[in-house]
Order: structure tokens, then C-alpha cells, then sequence
């Protein structure tokens, strides 16, 4: 039996039962600055509009009401989606949108959508790898180590090392992206390398435009370090 098929009724309770820290994910993103002159104004305003929407139902709402305003930001992206087709920050987003809608809704339909989410990334990865400094992989690499694996679901720590190692090796000092690895590494029973992710971690610089989405990664970091081993 596999570390990772010996962890998969925790990580079955841990996708059931609390937001997927893809709280994937989610802010996962490094600023929109390095972004928008890509992008179009009216798409790149309704991405930070979205972005913005994740940060409050994710940091400021109570628990009991996010599972229903993230399924409707999830509809929102859809739409815009559908207005943008092939941009793949917006389906970056509709990714991380679902998979923390997946954490907040708990049973069975979580699996489900965190199946939507896995083909939201893989489809971002196909149409722009480097999107948002490569945060497809982030969330991605955040899905594969905390959804059970099969005959389950697609759990798969190789597969998630795979991704938040690219995902670093494209942002090596992003909040989100060291956030995830020393997660991961804490899941793992790595706590020494997991110590010295997150501390990094929290050295990130500040990201525009994210001030609520940062203040709640660096508090959600300082709780995972004060759960490691010394």
C-alpha cells in the first residue's frame, strides 16, 4: 500500500468536509498588473471583479453561506466565459472558482466539481501554460494531493508534485505557489522543507489589487506553521 493510498479517507473527509485550501487554489494568482496589457480592459476588469468576489465569499462570509455564492461566482465566470472564449485567465479561474465551491459544499456533488475544476486547469494549461505565472499548475498540483485517489477520485501525489514544482519553477517567490508546496510537504510528513516553503512564503511581495486575498493567505500560512513538527 502507497502513502497516498494509506491518506485517501483523510483526504476523502478533508474534500468532504473543508474548503479545498485550492482555496486552490484559489487566490491563487500572482497580481493582475503583469497580466492586463495582454488582456482586454472589459475582460480584465471583470477578472479582477471575480477575483475580488473570491476573496470576500472566501475570507469574509460565514461558512454556512459560501457553498451558495460560489456557486453563483461559478455561474458568473461561465457566463463570461462563454462572452470570452478561449482566455485562459478566466478559465483559470472558473477552476479555482469550483474547487473552493467544492470544499464549501461537502458531499457527494463535491466530487463532481472538483472533476469540472480538474478539466477548467487542464483546458487553461492548453490554451496559455503561463497564464497568471503559471497558476493552473498551482491549482492544479492543489487538487491531485487533496482529492482521494481512485477508485475514488484522481488523487495522485506524484502528479501533484509534478505541478506545484512547475508551478514554482515559473513563480518561485508567489505567495500561492509556495503556499501549496509547503502544504503539500506538510501532507507528505515533510515539515522541515514545508518550514522553510512557508516561511518564504510569507516574505511574498504584496500583490496589487489582492490586499484581502493576501491578508487571508498569510494568515492561513501562519496557522499551518504553528501545526508543524520541529
Amino acid at each position: 500500500m502507497t502513502p497516498t493510498t494509506r491518506r485517501r479517507p483523510a483526504m476523502l473527509r478533508r474534500v468532504m468536509g473543508r474548503q479545498l485550501a485550492v482555496a486552490l487554489l484559489a487566490a491563487t494568482l500572482a497580481g493582475l498588473p503583469t497580466v492586463l496589457p495582454a488582456m482586454e480592459a472589459a475582460v480584465a476588469e471583470e477578472l479582477a471583479r471575480v477575483q475580488d468576489r473570491w476573496a470576500e465569499i472566501r475570507y469574509q462570509l460565514p461558512e454556512g453561506q459560501q457553498a451558495r455564492a460560489y456557486a453563483a461566482l461559478a455561474a458568473d465566470v461561465d457566463r463570461l466565459l462563454a462572452e470570452h472564449p478561449g482566455t485562459a485567465e478566466l478559465q483559470v479561474w472558473a477552476g479555482i472558482v469550483r474547487a473552493t465551491q467544492a470544499g464549501a459544499s461537502g458531499g457527494l456533488g463535491a466530487l463532481r466539481l472538483v472533476k469540472q475544476a480538474r478539466a477548467d486547469l487542464e483546458a487553461a494549461l492548453a490554451l496559455d501554460p503561463m497564464a497568471l505565472q503559471g497558476s493552473a499548475y498551482t491549482s492544479l498540483g492543489a487538487l491531485y494531493y487533496q482529492v482521494p485517489g481512485w477508485p475514488i477520485a484522481f488523487g495522485d501525489d506524484a502528479k501533484a508534485e509534478w505541478h506545484l514544482r512547475r508551478a514554482l519553477s515559473i513563480d518561485p517567490d508567489g505567495l500561492d505557489s509556495l503556499y501549496f508546496w509547503g502544504d503539500y510537504l506538510h501532507e507528505q510528513g515533510r515539515d522541515a522543507e514545508a518550514r522553510r516553503a512557508l516561511e518564504k512564503a510569507l516574505q511574498a511581495a504584496p500583490r496589487p489589487g489582492r490586499a484581502l486575498a493576501d491578508a487571508g493567505r498569510r494568515e492561513e500560512i501562519r496557522r499551518l506553521l504553528a501545526q508543524l513538527k520541529e
